[in-house]
Parts: C-alpha cells; structure tokens; sequence
C-alpha cells in the first residue's frame, strides 16, 4: 500500500513539473518572439529614420548581409560602406513586416526568421538568423530577396538571363 502511495505521488510529481516546465517553455519562446520581432521591427524603423549608428547596432560584428543583387554578399562593415550613402540623404528604405515567422533552436541561444515586407520594390522576403549574445539578439544573417509570382517568371527570366549568364560564367571559372 505504502508503494502505491509512494508511486502514485512520485507519478503526479513527474507529470505536473512536466506541465510547469512546459508552460514555462511556452512562455520563454512567446517572451524571446516579443524580442526577436523587436530587433527586426527597430531594423526597419531605423532604416526608415537613416538612424546609421542604432542600425548597425542591432547587427552582430560577424554578420551578413545577402542582398537581391547575385553580387550583394558583404560582411557588416561592407554593408555599412554600402549603405552610408543612402542613410546620409535622411532615409535609407522603408520597409513594413507584412508576415512574419520566428522559429527558436533547441537551445535557445539562435532564432531564424521569414517574413513579407511591404518595400518600395513591393513584396519582398526577409529572412535569417539572429543569435542571442549577452542578453541581446543580434543579427548574424539577413538575406532580403524580392518575390516574383510564378505567372511572370518566364517574362522576368529573359530580362535577367543575359545579366546573370556573364555571373554564372564567372562563377563556374
């Protein structure tokens, strides 16, 4: 009787501090997302503001930038000779998070992220990983590609083969 007792007690323990941790769990990923989604939406708003110095902030020293140009892959400082210009006039882009979705690894320590953004090249795709370092996320990737419906990929494949037929040559050298 006394074992039974005994594991019936050890049993409830075990399923009810799986409950807890589970619900703690839930609530680190929903708090961490409130986080991420910060970093990304400053991201933009500094951008909007050509605030130089927060934009670059919320990136880590190691990190890259992927643009939609076949040639646009530049470490931070590249990115940011890169982008000088555009944030000296006042505003560098605009862009507005239409969808966004933010998945956590195991650990917790990395998030990557997909979204839709409303830009002045119209729909456009961010995506890429942040890495929680200290108590901050810092992004260590974006890649911001443009989208292009299925119904007008032949007429846009013609427009850029010749531009990227001299790019795949290169690359094949």
């Amino acid at each position: 009787m006394k074992k039974n007792i005994a594991f019936t007690f050890i049993a409830f323990l075990l399923v009810f501090s799986n409950s807890l941790f589970a619900q703690k769990k839930g609530f680190y990923e929903n708090v961490q997302k409130k986080n991420v989604s910060k970093v990304l939406d400053d991201l933009n708003l500094y951008a909007s503001t050509a605030d130089f110095k927060n934009y670059f902030n919320l990136y880590a020293e190691e990190s890259t930038f992927i643009g939609t140009d076949a040639n646009e892959v530049w470490n931070k400082k590249e990115f940011m000779a890169y982008s000088k210009p555009h944030f000296d006039k006042g505003k560098a882009w605009t862009f507005t998070s239409l969808k966004r979705n933010i998945t956590f690894s195991a650990d917790g320590k990395y998030a990557w992220f997909d979204e839709l953004l409303d830009t002045q090249m119209k729909l456009c795709r961010g995506s890429g990983v942040l890495e929680k370092i200290g108590n901050q996320w810092k992004i260590r990737q974006y890649v911001l590609s443009m989208t292009i419906p299925n119904e007008v990929n032949k007429e846009i494949i013609k427009i850029k083969t010749p531009i990227e037929d001299a790019i795949i040559s290169d690359l094949k050298k």
